[in-house]
Parts: structure tokens; sequence; C-alpha cells
């Protein structure tokens, strides 16, 4: 086994970079509302092969919006529950739809793929684009399926830092309190993308800021599986994924 991805125990998909929102604090820059996504069954048979050699505990699907592209993302939860991962996670804005009842239908097949947590990214950047009664809809819904959610707010410098738009966003989260709805820790803003364009004057731009969310290349405890395809040092639509992880390097 190789020695750099041993303790190999997550996996995460960017389902897509297509996005309903323009974030000014999204690490990733300028999103369009269409474009490539991750193709669902070869993103569940590298979850089969995966499991089938390492002890994966934590799965997690995001984007861009997962969501417009439904099928993946069932198709992805379905992989992990029948490989009986134990978290089988979402994040996603809430915004893909204005239909009532493709919001609701949405809900139903998250629940029944095996989606066993939603986490929902409300805060200040993203409802300046994104409409929040449409977001409420899609929690309300999700509520009544019975999977679990929290928001999960982006926070600029960090929580306890009081800027406008961090107050904002504690107003915000108050509104899904009173649905029923806590917070997680959320995320801490780093300035790469549109938040070094939009929002440089909250950073020290002399000082080195590195992602906090990067692997040891050394160790590495999860993997992230972009739109393309690509992963550590190869791409699923060239290699099986067993032979990228074992043929990773530093």
């Amino acid at each position: 086994m190789n020695i750099y991805t041993q303790n190999l125990n997550r996996i995460e998909f960017m389902v897509t970079l297509s996005c309903t929102g323009r974030c000014k604090h999204c690490s990733e820059g300028e999103h369009t509302a269409s474009g490539a996504h991750i193709d669902g069954d070869i993103a569940a048979k590298a979850i089969y092969d995966i499991c089938s050699q390492f002890n994966i505990t934590s799965l997690m699907t995001f984007g861009g919006e997962p969501l417009l592209h439904l099928d993946t993302v069932c198709k992805i939860h379905h992989a992990a529950k029948a490989m009986n991962i134990r978290e089988r996670h979402i994040i996603t804005n809430g915004f893909f739809s204005k239909d009532a009842q493709k919001i609701q239908n949405t809900a139903f097949r998250l629940s029944e793929s095996g989606v066993n947590l939603i986490l929902l990214s409300v805060d200040a950047f993203h409802q300046e684009t994104i409409p929040l009664d449409c977001v409420k809809a899609f929690a309300s819904a999700v509520q009544s399926v019975g999977i679990p959610i929290r928001t999960h707010p982006a926070w600029l410098v960090d929580q306890n830092t009081d800027n406008v738009y961090n107050r904002q966003t504690h107003e915000i989260l108050k509104e899904f309190e009173q649905l029923g709805i806590g917070a997680s820790d959320g995320n801490v803003i780093f300035p790469r993308g549109n938040a070094l364009k939009y929002l440089s004057e909250y950073f020290d731009l002399n000082q080195n800021y590195t992602n906090p969310y990067t692997e040891d290349p050394k160790d590495i405890r999860s993997i992230c599986v972009s739109p393309n395809g690509d992963v550590l040092s190869g791409n699923l639509y060239q290699s099986d994924i067993l032979t990228v992880i074992e043929n990773y390097r530093p």
C-alpha cells in the first residue's frame, strides 16, 4: 500500500463549478450557471473501488452548486450508503429552482439516496444574489423528509470579528434558528479567487496565507475529485481510482 495514502478515510466530490450564486467571497472565482460536472457512474465506481481497500468514514458532495446535477449527486450518495460510509454530507446554497414541486422532489430524492446531513450555505455573501425565500423553501422541504440540516456560513476574518458582513450573517442565521435550524462552525474565508479580488481590504496582503483546507501531501486523509475527474495526480477518466491512489507521490 502507498505509504502516503494509507490513512485515507474521506472522499469529496466537487460535482461542478457551475453555480446559481455570484459570491464575492468565493475562492474559486467567477462562476457560470452551466458547465461540466463529474459523471455520476464513474464517481460511484470510484467509491466502490476505494471502499474495497480503505476504511472510508466520510463523504461529501459540493460545488459550485451540486444540486444543479441532482442525478449525479444521488448516484454518489447511493454508492456511499451502499458501502456503509457513515457520514454522507452535502454542501449546497439551496437555490437550484423556484418550483415548489421540484424543490420537494429534490429533498425526497436526497433522502432516498442516503444523504444524512445537509449543510446550507447562507450568509451575507450568498444572500447578495441568492433569494432567501427559495432557500427557506428548500430547508423546509428537507426538514419534511427528515434529513438533518444545519446552516454553514462563511465568516470574514473569523466568526468573532465585527464587520459589516459578519453582522449581516448573524442576522440571517437568526432567521433559520427560528425555523429550528442551527449553525455549524462554517468556514473562514481566505484570500483567493473572488475573495482576493473583492475583499482584499480585510486581509494583510503582506502575510503569506495558506488554504486551511489543504491536505498534508505526505499523509493524505481526504481526496477531492474535481468536475473534470482530476484527483491527486491522476484523472478518473484516464485511469481507475486505485491505480491513481497507488501511483500518487507528493
